[in-house]
């Protein structure tokens, strides 16, 4: 017989997965989000130079208060112990691209894959939004978990390329 999949009930509705009895451990989870534009616009971006102020601070900010919100988001996922998040971003002019790297870390019952996925696609949405203004072409592409560590299953790493 199959294994009833771990959000539907018996019945086959969905609900959130009792994560009670589980053990507190250390989790981790890092997450990428690229936004692609052109290289004028990346050059104004690593500069500050665009007229609705910093982008990667905007952005870093964005992320970090979007990981901090990612229950109200997602309606099965659980509220963690988020004891830090961290939102990098990258500006590659020559190669057009702006990535936000994001790292979630909790002591919980539960993984923060989601929380890193979240800050990651949000800041993402923050630098479109903030390039928007020169840039109508600008792209979200390759939203990503990288690595997650901690729980049951222990670490897990995509496979490069």
């Amino acid at each position: 017989m199959a294994e009833t999949p771990s959000h539907l009930d018996a019945d086959g509705r969905a609900h959130m997965v009792d994560v009670g009895e589980k053990a507190v451990t250390d989790r981790t989870a890092r997450a990428t989000a690229t936004v692609r534009v052109q290289p004028e616009t990346a050059a104004q971006v690593a500069k500050g130079g665009l007229s609705k102020g910093d982008v990667a601070a905007v952005a870093r900010i964005a992320g970090i208060q979007a990981a901090k919100r990612t229950p109200e988001l997602l309606p099965l996922c659980h509220h963690v112990a988020l004891a830090s998040v961290d939102v990098v971003v990258d500006v590659d002019t020559a190669a057009g691209t702006i990535t936000m790297a994001s790292t979630a870390r909790a002591a919980d019952r539960t993984g923060v894959e989601m929380e890193a996925l979240t800050a990651a696609s949000v800041a993402a949405l923050t630098v479109y939004d903030m390039v928007k203004s020169v840039e109508r072409g600008a792209t979200i592409t390759d939203v990503a978990l990288e690595e997650k560590a901690g729980g049951r299953s222990g670490r897990w790493q995509r496979a490069p390329g």
